[in-house]
């Protein structure tokens, strides 16, 4: 049995929901959801997720953006959800007179969205981040993975010969698009330390939230763990990013980092869950210890 309370609070004018799972700890963890998804997440992983978190006495809300599951209004991009963050934050902290302080937990852009609150509004209440798998896609980023990791997988396959040898594929399509994909690659990108220094403060759009991201963790004190799947473009071009830029380097460095080499993007069997569970539970205890 589990002590699940649903919570509404308002913010700009709308309501919206999340569960409040309780613990005892002092240190609480705020799971935002990415993509056009809710509070529930894809295969039960944020239930499961604040479920075992309860069972270790750690308290956690997970909650529905504008326009998802039992939210009011309108749909956000994830890069336009800092004031709900916030809300959400404090909705917590007043839940239970426990917490003291909150871990962000985000997949894919909700990952994004939490670098993206301490560029837009910093928190000192927030003494660490969980970001899996961050969605920093790019256009020539995304076509350079696709280039090294998917048609490169593709070529050296057997089964996608036999299918073009077979009549299974249309190859001057598979070509046109190869093409394209490397002509994109090419197009016009970032210098590798772009973001390094800090502009005025300006609105985050689709066009720049991924500088935005680096500057919001290099402005966050607190403590990171970052962990990918090494079946996921996503992850990918995370990495990539992390691995080409002098700026997104230091950041990479000082974080802790889990990587699991065979998991997907949203890490859907048990096995992979599991792992995502105890490491963010060890990373609470260790912001909880001071350690």
């Amino acid at each position: 049995m589990f002590n699940e309370q649903t919570l509404q609070f308002e913010c700009s004018g709308t309501t919206l929901s999340g569960i409040y799972s309780p613990g005892d700890a002092s240190t609480a963890i705020l799971i935002l959801v990415g993509g056009p998804q809710y509070r529930v997440g894809s295969h039960r992983q944020f239930v499961k997720l604040s479920r075992t978190l309860a069972k270790a006495g750690i308290s956690s809300l997970r909650l529905d953006f504008s326009g998802m599951g039992d939210s009011e209004g309108e749909l956000q991009p994830f890069y336009a959800n800092q004031q709900t963050i916030k809300q959400a934050i404090d909705t917590l902290t007043e839940q239970n007179p426990v917490i003291r302080q909150v871990v962000i937990w985000g997949l894919c852009d909700a990952a994004s969205a939490a670098l993206l609150y301490h560029y837009q509004q910093p928190d000192n209440r927030v003494a660490g981040l969980v970001l899996l798998n961050p969605w920093v896609r790019q256009q020539h980023s995304h076509a350079q993975v696709m280039l090294k990791h998917y048609y490169w997988q593709r070529l050296s396959s057997k089964a996608f010969w036999q299918k073009l040898l077979g009549g299974g594929l249309k190859p001057w399509q598979s070509i046109k698009d190869l093409l394209q994909t490397y002509k994109a690659s090419k197009s016009s990108k970032p210098k590798k330390n772009a973001g390094a220094q800090q502009p005025s403060q300006q609105q985050t759009t689709a066009d720049n939230y991924v500088q935005h991201m680096l500057l919001g963790w290099q402005a966050f004190s607190g403590k990171t763990l970052v962990i990918t799947s090494g079946n996921d473009h996503t992850a990918q071009e995370f990495l990539d990013l992390c691995a080409d830029s002098t700026a997104w380097q230091p950041c990479l460095a000082r974080a802790q980092h889990h990587h699991i080499a065979a998991a997907n993007h949203t890490f859907a069997n048990a096995l992979w869950r599991a792992e995502v569970e105890q490491q963010t539970i060890n990373f609470v205890r260790q912001i909880k210890s001071g350690r």
